[in-house]
């Protein structure tokens, strides 16, 4: 996996992370690679409304996000050299710690079972970002989550038109505004090549399907909580004072 740069300096992706940054744009790896091949499928009736394989894998694949980019947001506030960089990773920090909590309240609602960490493609940015620095980490951080936020954007407002499902409607909306927030963000860090970008979000490769999926966790393993910061400003739905339906658990990452 490396990035490679021409003689302006333009970032371009090229090896192994140029496949896995290309996929993210495709949205099979959002949660619709499923193995009955029919996300509209209905696969259980609740008092939510009926939920699709296509709510599930929304609901699993969220929650996957957040356990990569919430830790590559807590690296963009340690070695960010610029101030936009650190802010961009403040807000990876608070819109994720939030989506995780709505993830966690509504998952054994529905009856998801969550993971605890994110796919081997997700894995891979993390390992390239950890192992940047200087300029270099805060090119590459901006462009990645640019890719990803912007690949997933699309997929949030399928979602969102289609489900009937209230529950995952509500993590929809929330999803919608803190992607939104992101994009946002990582633009703001100027340092977005958007014709890379575009490119890498409209011309995916495929990649096996074990790449893209994050793996269930082992039976009696603690659920991973990622933990709003010190004055944060997300929240997480709002269940009508319906108390948390996951006892507390650990361990905790923040």
């Amino acid at each position: 996996m490396r990035f490679s740069r021409n003689a302006t300096g333009t970032l371009f992706v090229t090896g192994a992370l140029g496949l896995t940054l290309a996929a993210l744009a495709y949205p099979g790896m959002l949660g619709f690679q499923n193995v009955s091949g029919n996300p509209s499928r209905i696969i259980a009736q609740t008092q939510w409304g009926p939920l699709t394989e296509a709510d599930r894998d929304f609901v699993v694949k969220v929650r996957a996000a957040g356990l990569w980019e919430y830790p590559v947001g807590r690296m963009a506030v340690k070695k960010g050299t610029t101030k936009a960089v650190v802010t961009a990773g403040r807000h990876l920090i608070d819109g994720h710690a939030a989506l995780d909590a709505s993830c966690r309240r509504i998952a054994p609602m529905l009856n998801i079972t969550l993971p605890n960490v994110a796919s081997p493609q997700q894995q891979g940015f993390v390992d390239t970002l950890s192992a940047d620095s200087g300029k270099r980490f805060d090119s590459d951080m901006a462009n990645i989550l640019r890719v990803t936020h912007g690949s997933i954007f699309n997929t949030i407002a399928k979602i969102r038109s289609t489900t009937e499902n209230s529950l995952v409607r509500a993590l929809a909306n929330q999803a919608n505004a803190t992607v939104l927030d992101h994009i946002t963000v990582m633009e703001q860090t100027g340092l977005v090549d958007f014709g890379q970008v575009l490119f890498q979000q409209t011309t995916p490769p495929k990649l096996p399907a074990s790449d893209l999926t994050p793996p269930p966790p082992p039976g009696g393993q603690p659920q991973v909580v990622l933990t709003p910061p010190p004055g944060a400003t997300s929240r997480p739905l709002d269940l009508g004072g319906r108390p948390d339906a996951t006892p507390a658990p650990s361990p905790t990452v923040g």
